[in-house]
């Protein structure tokens, strides 16, 4: 089913690719010097492309990768984005009136974006076929609402070239920008089988950084070329490039944050207090149950950092625990563990959140936060299978978190659990999976899974 309807956008974007390509075969390039300096900015733009991490549940990304898709991640080519908007509403080159239609701005749009991805694959890079795909039914939508009205004469009849064009131009690109959300998050929802109304909600939260710089950009070029030419479109691209190369600083810092606390998650697994592999595993479990639990983006980052590190205080234990394995410990045993960890998490210099869910994350579950109550049963869950307790594997695992409901693990997150587990399963079998019914009055306004019958 993910498939059909992945198919299904890519296969709506062809058609309006070889629509537009074959008008503009036909009938001519209308200002092939404007069309050329727009594909040529637009092939930059794709050319400074940053690739985003494959994110948890995507199949290039492996079975551990943990981790959430950040708000600059979505909009990886900032100004090709904004140069393709930009032509999409440019009315007039110097003051005279422009006659490209919305056919010619989609077929110079491709053009380019397969210029600059072609040059991508070149270097080693994937062809972002989605990303593709989304830039042309974007792009075809806003030229489809502006160019018809701009070329008959009825936007300046209507709108005029004051303040109200302006207007006009913000808020058709605003509603581009929404229903790109909106095929985003379908996109992204297909691609790994999370739930729809998070996705969304993290791509419309995304519109408020980069998003309102690329439609502001787009405007302001748009409009700048309009009196000015298009020696205004090299002056106009550099901040949007400035804010780019921030992104950049920006994501090379995280990266590093990141890979310090996968060494530190590492020490207890080098030190041979836990089996190889199990903080990741805890981490990838732990972000799938969130993306299930509704968490937003910024609480899945806490969430992954405090799942890796969350047998750290382990460290400072003088005889190992046997095989790592927390979850069978006694609770005065296991909140003490949990305290040390807190603490030497705090050392460490991660943030104050972190450390507050490797801490308490052996507390009763009706005392912790949502982000300890994940910690503690999918750390639990790995314990339980990795070990010689339930040869049975994850059912008896299930079972068992499933006994522990009363005091121990919440019910809603035994039971996303298990539906995650079941998911991974059924892609491996090809089989079709229901998702759990929500209740939209669950605590703290998140979706709360209603547990099913066992069986």
């Amino acid at each position: 089913m993910r498939d059909r309807g992945a198919k299904a956008v890519r296969a709506a974007a062809a058609v309006l690719t070889a629509t537009a390509l074959g008008h503009t075969l036909w009938n001519g390039v209308s200002g092939p010097g404007t069309a050329l300096a727009f594909g040529l900015l637009i092939t930059l733009g794709e050319l400074a492309r940053r690739d985003p991490p494959a994110p948890s549940g995507h199949p290039g990304a492996g079975p551990l990768r943990a981790g959430p898709l950040r708000a600059e991640d979505r909009q990886p080519a900032p100004l090709g984005s904004a140069a393709a908007l930009a032509y999409a509403l440019l009315g007039a080159d110097a003051g005279q009136p422009t006659h490209h239609g919305a056919l010619q701005v989609v077929a110079v749009v491709v053009a380019a974006a397969l210029a600059g991805i072609a040059a991508q694959v070149a270097r080693g890079r994937g062809p972002a076929v989605d990303h593709v795909a989304r830039r042309v039914l974007t792009v075809g939508f806003a030229a489809a609402c502006f160019q018809p009205l701009h070329n008959s004469g009825r936007l300046e009849e209507q709108v005029g070239r004051g303040p109200y064009l302006v207007l006009f131009l913000l808020l058709l690109l605003g509603l581009t920008a929404l229903c790109d959300a909106v095929l985003a998050a379908a996109l992204a929802g297909l691609r790994t089988g999370w739930p729809y109304g998070p996705l969304l909600r993290d791509e419309l939260r995304a519109l408020l950084g980069i998003g309102s710089a690329i439609c502001a950009t787009g405007v302001v070029m748009a409009l700048g070329v309009a009196v000015a030419g298009l020696w205004a479109l090299p002056v106009l691209s550099v901040p949007l490039l400035l804010t780019q190369m921030s992104f950049r600083r920006i994501d090379a810092v995280r990266t590093t944050y990141r890979q310090t606390i996968t060494s530190l998650a590492r020490a207890t697994e080098i030190a041979g207090y836990t089996r190889p592999g199990h903080a990741r595993r805890v981490a990838a479990l732990s972000c799938a149950v969130g993306r299930e639990l509704g968490l937003s983006q910024r609480e899945l980052t806490v969430l992954e950092y405090a799942a890796l590190m969350h047998d750290i205080g382990q460290l400072s234990l003088v005889d190992p625990v046997p095989a790592g394995a927390t979850a069978p410990l006694p609770a005065a045993e296991a909140r003490r563990i949990a305290v040390l960890g807190g603490e030497v998490a705090r050392q460490t210099g991660v943030s104050a959140e972190v450390a507050v869910i490797v801490e308490r994350q052996a507390d009763p579950y009706r005392d912790q936060p949502v982000l300890a109550r994940i910690v503690r049963t999918a750390n639990a869950y790995d314990d339980l299978v990795g070990g010689t307790r339930h040869p049975g594997g994850s059912l008896a695992a299930l079972e068992q978190l499933r006994l522990g409901t009363a005091h121990d693990h919440h019910p809603d997150v035994v039971e996303c659990l298990a539906y995650v587990l079941r998911r991974n399963s059924s892609r491996r079998d090809g089989a079709r999976l229901e998702r759990p019914k929500r209740d939209a009055r669950g605590r703290g306004g998140r979706a709360r899974v209603v547990p099913g019958r066992p069986g």
